[in-house]
């Protein structure tokens, strides 16, 4: 999601940077580089766009920067929760730069990256998983001025072949039986038929959400440990 996310980015950012006064300059694309970025989920590689007179100075990622913040890896992951809007995205991509956007610039880094978002959210899933947690997590988010609460919704998977996945990310205003019986129905139409063992929290209804579309599961509580008294 992060390499998919800045890759998208920095190429609307250097569509942006190569306006008709660089292009009559003789500036254009000259190809990709590549180097590695570390962030809190791991290093990988991200392709770099160039142009002929080196003058592109990317904003997200910077030139000679290659650690990408945890505030920042964790606001591009949060882009792919569903149910955000094209306001709501392009608000969110505002508030990740930290400086000011053009509406021009910021148009271009929405039209790449909201296929890439929705691309990820509708992906096929594997038809059966041996584990599969379900919680959700909660948080305030500034919209409009007005501080509001938001549950994200993960869902975790193991498949048959023992590696985990991220099934899905999904954002509502509060948790309830009734937004996890959505995502339970948007991962079965994903092609995920059958969940051997389904971990949740104790959620009024949620056993019966599960077992309404996955009747043969088996739904199982998570046990929070805690530190002995002395």
């Amino acid at each position: 999601m992060l390499k998919s996310f800045i890759e998208s980015a920095l190429q609307a950012e250097m569509e942006a940077h190569l306006d008709d006064e660089q292009r009559k300059g003789g500036n254009k694309r000259n190809g990709k580089g590549r180097k590695t970025i570390k962030s809190s989920a791991g290093a990988f590689e991200i392709d770099t766009p160039q142009d002929r007179q080196s003058n592109f100075d990317p904003q997200l990622i910077k030139k000679r920067e290659t650690v990408l913040a945890d505030s920042l890896s964790g606001k591009i992951i949060g882009l792919y929760g569903l149910g955000m809007s094209f306001r709501d995205i392009s608000a969110h991509i505002s508030e990740m730069y930290d400086t000011e956007l053009s509406h021009t610039v910021l148009s271009q880094i929405t039209d790449r990256i909201i296929p890439e978002v929705k691309a990820w959210q509708s992906r096929p899933l594997e038809e059966v998983y041996c584990i599969v947690w379900l919680d959700a997590m909660h948080y305030k988010v500034r919209d409009e001025g007005r501080v509001t609460h938001k549950a994200l919704y993960n869902i975790l998977g193991i498949n048959r072949d023992g590696y985990k996945q991220v099934l899905g990310c999904y954002v509502s205003e509060s948790e309830g039986a009734n937004f996890w019986l959505q995502v339970l129905s948007d991962m079965q139409n994903r092609g995920l038929q059958d969940i051997l063992i389904a971990c949740t929290d104790n959620l009024t209804g949620f056993k019966e959400a599960i077992e309404s579309v996955y009747p043969k599961a088996d739904v199982q509580s998570c046990i929070a440990g805690r530190s002995a008294t002395p």
